[in-house]
């Protein structure tokens, strides 16, 4: 879904037509009711794509850097309303953000796939635990890592006494 950017733009524009964005008592806008429309409409269709069992969805989103009042810089999803962009890793498996990153080796940044917790703040989660940290800007191969069987460790189990026994 190329992009949830603009998905975004068209459903709030149309939240903002429908009755329940318009005020009863003054005939005016609602914003209020028409954000609130907008965020029940996306997250609804967002979850209905979730569900899309034997398909791959993918969306693609701007990001923008905003800066709060203490100079702190976050990396947040350039979407109409804050419901949609806050519940959105809620409902996807994997946020992967595509940027230029600097390894601090002191060569020019390099583009990768940023797939975890990372020190450049970029929005990024693997629920899969298939990915590493950095993967390389290639959709192909990254989808057929993520779609790859996972390697299980056998798991063993110890009772206390027999930890207890090896340590005597």
């Amino acid at each position: 879904v190329d992009s949830i950017t603009v998905a975004a733009r068209l459903c709030f524009g149309w939240a903002e037509q429908q009755p329940e964005a318009i005020s009863e008592r003054t005939g005016k806008k609602d914003m209020r009711g028409a954000y609130g429309l907008h965020a029940r409409e996306m997250i609804g269709w967002l979850t209905h794509l979730q569900h899309a069992r034997g398909k791959n969805v993918i969306f693609v989103c701007i990001l923008e850097s905003v800066v709060d009042e203490f100079r702190h810089r976050e990396w947040v999803l350039q979407i109409e309303g804050q419901k949609t962009g806050r519940e959105l890793p809620g409902i996807v498996d994997q946020i992967i953000t595509m940027n230029f990153v600097d390894l601090g080796d002191g060569q020019a940044p390099v583009r990768a796939f940023v797939c975890g917790a990372n020190p450049w703040g970029f929005p990024a989660g693997d629920r899969s635990g298939k990915l590493d940290l950095l993967e390389k800007p290639h959709l192909g191969e990254l989808l057929a890592k993520l779609s790859a069987p996972i390697e299980r460790k056998a798991l063993t189990y110890q009772t206390p006494q027999a930890t207890m026994e090896k340590t005597s």
